[in-house]
């Protein structure tokens, strides 16, 4: 029983080859991991590529700008000019239409006007209205010097100074559209020795504006109504100018001023103030009518003085539209200016309009800076008119070729 039994070969496999199994595995994985980690994860591969590409999008653009920096300045500046253009070119146009239809307007009314006066018999229109508004002549601006029949040397002292004479008034007339006329009614006794002395002077000189009205002091306001009536129904100007005859006058800087305001549609001019109301009897610029104006002590509403002012076409023409329904207070320049309360009037104070007399309107013409009008406050005028006239026209004269050079 003691017999060995024979041994069948292992089914197995050997340890050495399981061994070697293990280290080849260990290997491969450690070389596919490292694959894996060499390798980007390809989204954000996407991402830094994009973000890469903005950013030189943008270094380029920059480049870019830097390279037209100067011309898109330019550009931008050239488009911020051109809007700037545009809306004043627009407040431009829309002044001028305003100022187009109010002069249509005020026109309208002052040939009912006229030809309603024409058909009552008036002595001042003897045409209808329409026909009248077709035949008058377009200017720049009249300038009405009040004067009086005693007032001769001053007439001359203007003659001989600031206005011109003979073929240079009507030289100035037709190349500047400036019309200057003394302004003068009549006597109380028509045709007497004060008007025969006034038209032989007209025939002389050819230069008076003669009113439908009875000269007298204390008629001033009336007067200067008439005046303005009378200039619209004979010039169609932008303008019209009262101007007392003891007051020199720089006709181009008058012009250049009046200018600056010619789109406008409405506009007074003048030196503005606002003097006391005098309810004291007998001093100078008495006040009858000055319980109207509160309680004593009070002032006037603001107004231009009456040395010299301007009004716009539209403001002449509405006076003398409704000249008989105006009042009329004792000072002629404060009547005026309750012409204009309620109304929709542009005033303007021009500081230039009332220098004083030499040395004041002296050193602005040295500086360059010539008045418009020059006169005393004291004197409510030129103090000694007659005799000072000609040296306050050499020493604050703007010059007499000044007029022609001057653009308007």
């Amino acid at each position: 029983m003691g017999l060995n039994r024979p041994q069948k070969p292992g089914n197995g496999v050997s340890t050495r080859w399981v061994s070697f199994f293990c280290i080849a595995s260990f290997f491969l994985g450690v070389l596919v991991v490292n694959r894996f980690w060499a390798i980007s994860d390809p989204v954000k591969m996407n991402e830094e590529a994009i973000s890469v590409q903005k950013h030189q999008r943008k270094e380029v653009h920059h480049i870019v700008n830097c390279d037209k920096a100067s011309l898109e300045c330019k550009d931008a500046s050239v488009q911020a000019g051109d809007i700037l253009s545009q809306v004043s070119q627009t407040h431009d146009v829309i002044m001028t239409l305003d100022k187009t239809i109010s002069s249509l307007e005020m026109q309208l009314a002052a040939a009912r006007a006229a030809k309603a006066d024409s058909e009552e018999g008036s002595p001042m229109v003897t045409k209808s209205g329409i026909e009248s508004l077709k035949e008058r002549q377009k200017v720049f601006f009249v300038m009405g010097i009040i004067t009086a029949f005693s007032s001769r040397k001053r007439r001359n002292s203007i003659r001989e100074t600031w206005m011109p004479q003979g073929e240079e008034l009507k030289r100035l007339e037709k190349e500047k559209g400036i019309i200057m006329r003394f302004v003068i009614g009549h006597s109380a006794t028509p045709g007497g020795v004060l008007d025969r002395a006034i038209d032989a002077e007209e025939e002389q000189h050819k230069d008076f504006l003669h009113l439908n009205h009875i000269e007298g002091y204390h008629e001033l306001s009336s007067k200067t109504q008439i005046y303005f009536s009378t200039a619209v129904a004979k010039w169609d100007a932008d303008f019209y100018i009262k101007v007392d005859d003891d007051v020199h006058v720089n006709l181009g800087m008058v012009g250049s001023t009046l200018a600056r305001h010619r789109s406008k549609p409405r506009v007074y001019i003048g030196c503005m103030k606002s003097g006391p109301v005098l309810a004291q009897k007998g001093v100078k610029y008495h006040e009858p009518e000055y319980w109207k104006f509160g309680e004593e002590g009070n002032k006037y509403f603001r107004h231009a003085t009456g040395q010299i002012y301007a009004i716009s076409k539209d403001l002449a023409t509405y006076i003398s539209v409704n000249r008989h329904i105006l009042h009329r207070y004792a000072n002629e320049d404060v009547s005026l200016g309750s012409w204009f309360i309620g109304l929709d009037v542009e005033h303007i104070d021009d500081r230039s309009l009332c220098c004083g007399s030499p040395p004041d309107c002296e050193w602005k013409t040295q500086a360059g800076n010539p008045c418009a009008a020059s006169f005393d406050w004291s004197c409510s005028g030129i103090c000694k008119s007659v005799e000072r006239m000609e040296e306050v026209h050499q020493r604050c004269g703007e010059g007499d070729e000044a007029i022609w050079h001057t653009s308007f």
